[in-house]
């Protein structure tokens, strides 16, 4: 079993290269899809993942609970590519749709915490191989706004928390990859 993140900045590459890595790997692979379209443009952006990918790809999608669907689908035999690891985080953040000051403390939904310390914990016991992906957000300035700033700071814990509990971590810029933990991929 093998363990991949694959992450960097928006139109990095990061999707293509793990859906790559994923074809390349000769197992049955289950795309896992995070993504809520909650406009046009979104619903165009997952069409576009939707069509680059191929079609015998079966495709999960779940929102929230990311921790039991990989327990549920992770086999020996498969891999499953999960897209994207900050989507999800979003859609934690704002599970329970209450609406975030835009200054003062940030308090997140009891259900974030838990999911995320749920995917924790289940990792090193996926008998499966997974390819996460997940953008850096963090590599820029600093958010003018306290939301914004709360998610760039929980995206960087959780890409730091998967990354340490992988075996192999790939940083893409402009579509190449820059290997940072467990050699190529």
């Amino acid at each position: 079993m093998t363990h991949t993140l694959v992450f960097g900045g928006a139109r990095s590459g990061k999707s293509a290269h793990a859906e790559r890595l994923a074809a390349q790997s000769g197992k049955e692979v289950i795309y896992l899809a995070t993504a809520r379209a909650g406009d046009g443009e979104m619903a165009t952006r997952i069409a576009h993942h939707r069509d680059q990918r191929p079609a015998e790809w079966p495709t999960v999608e779940e929102t929230l609970a990311l921790a039991d669907t990989l327990r549920r689908h992770s086999t020996a035999s498969n891999l499953i590519l999960v897209d994207c690891l900050t989507l999800w985080l979003t859609n934690l953040m704002f599970s329970e749709g209450g609406d975030y000051p835009d200054v003062g403390d940030i308090v997140l939904p009891a259900r974030f915490h838990s999911e995320r310390a749920q995917l924790l914990q289940l990792l090193p016991t996926l008998p499966g191989d997974v390819i996460f992906v997940s953008n850096e957000v963090g590599m820029g300035i600093v958010p003018y706004g306290a939301i914004s700033r709360c998610f760039t700071d929980e995206a960087g814990r959780l890409n730091q928390a998967i990354a340490a509990a992988c075996d192999r971590v790939t940083f893409i810029a402009a579509g190449l990859p820059l290997h940072l933990k467990g050699g190529p991929c």
